[in-house]
């Protein structure tokens, strides 16, 4: 015979349910659909669901044969046909004939799982065996999810992430997060004028290592490099922790709620992330005293403050390491009894040791070994604990995936221990529910370590579309992927971002600059978008800012991304924020959409379905008891799209326009009328968000 059609779709109830990731113990319920064509030997197949297991353990359990209806909508909605598409597999099924009597021999095969008890992966696929003739039927060539594909050889497997229970504090799920390099923000106190010539500096500003310090706050950074092209001189701004607290009312009145600060503590550095002392703050900064004051007045306004935990390496001129002997006290590099020395991984001591990514000024640590660990959260004054008794409300973990498993977790009884409303959020750059690393498959989003995670993997998605690289169906499944393969606690609590320390300014890539490897060093520091590019940036801007604070998640805005800056990768991305000199049109698009995703809850916690329209519109719901707002995007730059409003790969269920008026909450001034089937006009480089009045 030939091959026969077959059928399962892991994003619709109808074939897999529960939809996504599963509480350990839970049951999933698995369907398949075959198709035999007139072969009579239908009742003869037998068909298996294959799954693998933590730790590589195989599973055949047998499927049983289970009766399909006989009326067509709800053969239509066991199909899960989508009214909208007129081809492909699932269309192909609806035209044929679905009884067993003179047409094709249609069966469905039926499993239920018990997942395991403990926190882990599973994979599964279908065996087919019909005679001598084996077929699989497995994930897509993409491993997104959603519709499969029917193999001769063992295929990519759906995944299962089996979780423990998760509750994110609520503050966190329900914030607005803003990033601040602390050096580029806003000079406070002495510096308020901006102007270093007046000789009364704050303490610490100048140092005996040759730094060298920004008259000019609107100067574009750059780096002092040898000729091995390490950094020989660091450059400062001075902005530091009392800049913050006198910018607390511009971030309140921006609807900000959580501040992430990246590194505080005393380094040579600018970015700080080589650590010198984790129980100073840089005093560049600040002090304690001033750390205290900042977290104050951050809770009168409603506003927590998350650290950036470095923990994978410190600085080599650390007092830990202290390798130009700044410090008095005996470092690692100095002596083998120094109480230090075991923190550190010596290849040919001292002057061969494993640093991050090959860069000599950070030494790795070894993070298991039991005195740093006492050190960083195990003790009493470890680091972790004491900065969060001195207010801060929770860390993110600099390059998790080079923190042990173990290490994460018992950090992680560490925070909550000390404040059982704190967060540990993970920089994760992949899929965080499969991520490997180190050849070690990653746990940070079973429950046992991360409460939330960077969203890279959502921002490449978004600005893949945006640009042009992807079409919204490709959008849509991806999408669909990383929503399957995480908890709904974990995709409502990652850290949405679309621009960060680590990357080209979002409003520089928005614009299509050109490549940077294509540039020199000159040329990257002076680039501008010019006005044509820039204009098309801010459109898309727009668009990509408003997927960000209208989905799940925690939206993060890079400072500075808000008023217009623009700049290449490091050092150009860390530029100053532009006070007096901010993009008024772009400040006051973020001031909206911020103050819309407090307005109205349903943009928080609501339900979330994906969909598109044509390969240019995007789309998106958010549903809850009171509201109902459909988001759509046309990220053409030059051509509207009108069309009726029907979703494609959302099928029937939970269409929102069935009936009812509609206004946009981006322009109040656009009501749709009537029911299901009105024309829509979305201009190019548009967006659109519908929120239905009927429901509310």
């Amino acid at each position: 015979m030939d091959k026969p059609k077959v059928y399962h779709n892991s994003h619709r109830n109808e074939y897999r349910s529960p939809f996504g990731a599963m509480p350990t113990g839970g049951t999933a319920r698995l369907r398949l659909r075959l198709d035999l064509g007139n072969d009579k030997n239908g009742p003869g197949v037998r068909c298996y669901l294959r799954l693998w297991e933590k730790n590589s353990r195989e599973r055949l359990l047998p499927m049983d044969r289970v009766d399909f209806p006989k009326d067509s909508d709800s053969m239509t909605q066991l199909l899960g046909a989508d009214s909208s598409r007129n081809n492909g597999p699932v269309a192909q099924f609806l035209e044929m004939d679905l009884s067993e009597d003179g047409g094709s021999m249609t069966l469905f095969f039926e499993a239920r799982y018990e997942v395991p008890q403990e926190p882990s992966l599973v994979w599964y696929y279908f065996k087919i065996v019909l005679g001598e003739r084996v077929f699989y039927y497995g994930n897509n060539a993409e491993t997104l999810g959603g519709e499969g594909a029917l193999y001769e050889t063992e295929p990519p497997g759906y995944q299962i992430t089996v979780y423990s229970p998760l509750n994110v504090p609520r503050w966190y799920k329900d914030g607005i997060m803003y990033q601040i390099f602390v050096d580029r923000f806003f000079r406070g106190g002495d510096f308020r004028g901006g102007d270093f010539t007046s000789g009364d500096t704050p303490e610490g500003l100048m140092d005996e290592h040759g730094s060298l310090y920004h008259l000019d706050w609107y100067d574009t950074p750059f780096y002092i490099r040898g000729k091995d092209n390490s950094i020989t001189r660091w450059t400062f701004f001075g902005g530091n922790l009392r800049g913050i607290i006198e910018k607390l009312d511009y971030l309140k009145e921006l609807g900000i709620t959580i501040i992430y600060l990246n590194p505080i503590f005393k380094a040579r550095s600018n970015h700080k992330y080589d650590t010198g002392d984790y129980m100073i703050i840089d005093p560049m900064f600040g002090n304690e005293k001033v750390f205290a004051e900042l977290i104050s007045e951050a809770e009168k306004r409603g506003i927590n403050i998350i650290l950036d935990g470095v923990f994978s390496h410190t600085g080599a001129y650390s007092i830990y390491f202290n390798k130009d002997g700044t410090y008095p006290s005996i470092g690692a590099y100095q002596s083998k009894d120094s109480p230090y020395y075991s923190w550190y991984k010596f290849e040919d001591y001292p002057d061969e040791y494993e640093s991050w990514w090959g860069v000599e000024t950070m030494p790795n640590v070894d993070e298991m070994e039991p005195s740093y660990r006492e050190f960083i959260y195990g003790g009493k004054n470890s680091v972790i604990r004491h900065w969060m008794r001195l207010g801060a409300k929770g860390w993110r973990l600099d390059v998790a995936d080079e923190l042990p498993s173990e290490f994460i977790k018992e950090m992680r009884i560490a925070v909550k221990e000390t404040d059982d409303e704190g967060i540990l959020l993970g920089e994760v750059w992949e899929d965080a529910s499969n991520k490997v690393s180190y050849g070690e498959l990653r746990e940070y989003l079973l429950g046992g370590e991360l409460d939330s995670s960077t969203n890279y993997p959502l921002r490449r998605i978004w600005l893949d579309f945006i640009l042009g690289k992807i079409d919204a169906d490709l959008a849509h499944r991806r999408i669909m992927g990383l929503y399957e393969n995480y908890s709904k606690e974990s995709f409502y609590s990652a850290m949405n971002l679309i621009g960060s320390h680590d990357r080209v300014r979002i409003l520089t890539k928005l614009g299509e600059a050109p490549p940077e490897e294509e540039l020199c060093e000159g040329v990257k520091e002076n680039y501008r978008l010019s006005p044509d590019a820039r204009k098309l940036g801010i459109k898309r801007l727009r668009l990509i800012s408003l997927m960000q604070f209208f989905f799940p998640g925690v939206p993060c805005i890079y400072y500075g991304d808000e008023a217009g800056l623009e700049g290449y990768s490091d050092p150009y991305n860390r530029g100053t924020y532009p006070w007096g000199r901010e993009d008024g049109e772009i400040l006051a698009w973020y001031k909206k959409i911020t103050a819309l995703r407090q307005q109205y809850d349903v943009l928080r916690d609501g339900d979330f379905k994906s969909f598109y329209l044509d390969r240019d519109v995007y789309g998106f719901i958010r549903e809850n008891s009171k509201d109902r707002v459909v988001v759509l995007i046309n990220r053409n730059p030059n051509d509207p799209w009108e069309g009726e409003l029907i979703p494609r790969s959302i099928g029937d269920e939970g269409v929102p326009w069935k009936a009812g008026d509609a206004i946009d909450l981006l322009n109040s001034d656009y009501i749709l009328k009537g029911p299901r089937g009105c024309l829509l006009r979305i201009e190019p480089l548009g967006a659109m968000a519908l929120n239905f009045i009927e429901c509310r």
